[in-house]
């Protein structure tokens, strides 16, 4: 409806639905333009601030394919809750150079380090965390278009299990607080390349916390993270 409006030069504009009309929360007069979070079809989820900056504030956070849709959203998130220094690691140098930029002028007095590496580089890796010893670490790197990802099995697997094996095995080296590994719900009884190497990630993870729980490993699933890189939407 709101494409045919727009290609008819139509502004298009929702009404309230029927539950908040009844429950009186709203009127039926109260028109509002049409956002992307309407087909959710539930509340927007909003995050615990409070709760998340014991782990980020006046620590060294580290975010890996922090240029990415959901990697540059964490690093923004982080960036306001005063971590001592974010390190932003990526392996393509254009968007971790947007994304530095854009902080930069933002949080002028934040220690933002910027690193170009690639998560399959074991030595590369566990260098950079010696180095900088962080103390959360966000990983979201990953290939996560399922089509190219068929194409391209090898490829998902050294990346996606190969890559948060690097990642993961150095936080543990250098004796990281907490790893949050960023999955999907492509990982749940997995029928896709891609889905498949999300979860065989996530078992290496698990597996790490069961070892040595010194070190908190846990992963998040995301579905479809709305106007994200890979998206449906």
């Amino acid at each position: 409806v709101v494409r045919a409006s727009l290609d008819a030069g139509i502004k298009t504009q929702t009404v309230p639905g029927l539950s908040e009309i009844l429950s009186g929360k709203v009127r039926v007069s109260e028109l509002r333009n049409i956002e992307i979070q309407d087909l959710l079809r539930r509340e927007p989820i909003t995050t615990d601030f409070a709760r998340v900056s014991t782990l980020l504030t006046d620590h060294t956070v580290l975010v890996t394919g922090a240029g990415g849709s959901i990697g540059s959203v964490l690093s923004r998130q982080i960036a306001q809750l005063g971590p001592s220094r974010l390190i932003l690691l990526g392996h393509g140098e254009n968007p971790i150079f947007e994304i530095l930029h854009e902080l930069r002028p933002m949080f002028p007095d934040l220690n933002i380090v910027p690193v170009i590496a690639d998560t399959r580089d074991r030595r590369r890796i566990f260098d950079v965390f010696e180095q900088h010893r962080p103390f959360t670490v966000f990983h979201a790197a990953a290939h996560k278009h399922v089509p190219l990802m068929e194409d391209h099995p090898a490829h998902a697997v050294s990346n996606n299990l190969f890559g948060t094996k690097s990642i993961a095995d150095a936080a543990l080296a250098v004796g990281a607080e907490r790893f949050v590994m960023i999955s999907s719900d492509k990982a749940v009884n997995p029928s896709s390349v891609m889905g498949a190497t999300k979860r065989l990630a996530e078992l290496a993870v698990l597996g790490l916390q069961e070892q040595f729980p010194t070190t908190s490993f846990g992963a998040v699933r995301f579905g479809n993270v709305l106007g994200s890189a890979g998206s449906v939407i």
